[in-house]
């Protein structure tokens, strides 16, 4: 939030402390003490990001020592608030890979790296409003993710699949968002249309819950034990809602026979 509420603020050393702080409030990983709203240091040891069982430890990536990290961050933030003019959308690209191959934090520096990329977006849009988590999509994608990020770390100074990877995830991250606000907009217009017409608790709750996406098809019976009531019931505001031209019949009739929003 405060990444792109305030996105064109300057980015500081104190105020990625100031967010790391506040991803660790306990100063723990479960069990395990780590620094806080400071750089990694001598303490962990060597930072590698390893996956497999113990003692068949496979190395995807080995940082920077933890005495380059002053230097390797004040050099970054440096370029992101005074660098070169570039497009927004690829410097919130290399901004990412870049502070995730510093990776100055004990952890943390995934939620952190999406926040800058989001801030720099939020700064290509001039806008605090989002639409879109660029967040969310990369979560969606972590193994991808996982696997170019290996990929350009561990190979020449050639990025190019990393940005084309990270624009292809920014676009399926837009057209993510637009089925989620097409639905919200189906769902507006609906209650919009029939403002000032009585639903009882149970009829607003089915509703809805078609107009989210009801999985499988609706009937009688599923009516009467989602909303806990008598099949009568049920037959009873489906009818209501099949008179009032909201529902309509599908199916052969009979046990068969179910529902849906006209």
């Amino acid at each position: 939030m405060d990444a792109t509420g305030n996105y064109n603020a300057s980015l500081t050393v104190d105020r990625l402390f100031a967010w790391h702080a506040a991803l660790f409030p306990t100063g723990r990983i479960g069990m395990q003490r780590i620094t806080v709203g400071g750089w990694r240091n001598e303490s962990r040891g060597t930072m590698q990001v390893v996956s497999g069982p113990v003692g068949s430890e496979k190395i995807h990536y080995e940082a920077p020592a933890y005495d380059r990290l002053e230097v390797e961050m004040n050099r970054f933030i440096r370029w992101f608030n005074t660098g070169a003019e570039m497009d927004l959308i690829i410097k919130s690209a290399l901004a990412h890979l870049w502070f995730i191959t510093i990776h100055p934090f004990d952890d943390g520096n995934g939620r952190i790296g999406r926040a800058i990329s989001d801030m720099l977006l939020a700064r290509s849009e001039k806008s605090a409003q989002r639409f879109y988590s660029m967040s969310s999509q990369i979560q969606r994608e972590r193994n991808t993710y996982y696997n170019v990020l290996e990929t350009c770390q561990q190979g020449t100074l050639d990025i190019t699949s990393w940005m084309v990877w990270f624009l292809g995830c920014l676009k399926r991250a837009i057209e993510s968002s637009e089925d989620t606000l097409a639905a919200i907009l189906i769902k507006a217009r609906f209650w919009e249309s029939h403002a000032g017409e009585s639903f009882n608790e149970r009829q607003r709750s089915i509703v809805n819950r078609l107009l989210n996406g009801f999985e499988g098809k609706l009937t009688s019976s599923k009516w009467s034990k989602i909303e806990k009531c008598s099949q009568d019931t049920a037959l009873r505001d489906i009818n209501n809602l099949i008179e009032r031209k909201i529902l309509t019949k599908s199916g052969a009739g009979g046990r068969s026979t179910s529902y849906t929003l006209r």
